[in-house]
């Protein structure tokens, strides 16, 4: 499946039909090129939730997280290309305008909180947007 991006993990808690799973940092993440900013790499556990109505999952057993590639692009796009975007523009603006350097950089900075309250706000749309299916893991393979 050339189309998703596969992480593996331990159901860490069942609360309804929402699953909590911890991932577990790949082996692959050494060799990837965007592991600097990836949440999921350099050791550090990250929890991703997910829905399940089948009731056939329970806790502490390794299932795999499954996600389309276009939502790691989004991601991106939505957590650090746009802000990047927006701080830029304002600077430039501000040098436009011929303000100081420190005043159009602030300025630009102090942007970034209504940016990200706006995504914390919206994050129910964004979370049914970036939806990961949950597989067991078959132990014949």
């Amino acid at each position: 499946m050339g189309n998703s991006v596969n992480y593996c993990g331990v159901i860490e808690r069942i609360e309804g039909h929402t699953i909590y799973v911890k991932v577990v940092q790949q082996p692959t993440c050494a060799c990837c090129h965007a592991k600097v900013v990836c949440a999921t790499a350099g050791g550090k556990e990250q929890i991703i939730e997910t829905t399940d109505y089948s009731g056939t999952f329970h806790a502490s057993e390794p299932v795999v997280l499954e996600g389309r590639d276009s939502m790691a692009l989004q991601a991106v796009w939505l957590a650090f290309v746009i802000p990047l975007a927006l701080v830029v523009s304002v600077v430039l603006i501000g040098t436009s305008l011929q303000w100081e350097e420190s005043t159009g950089a602030l300025i630009g900075l102090l942007l970034l909180f209504p940016y990200y309250t706006i995504l914390y706000i919206f994050r129910n749309v964004l979370k049914k947007k970036f939806v990961f299916i949950i597989k067991k893991i078959n132990p014949d393979i």
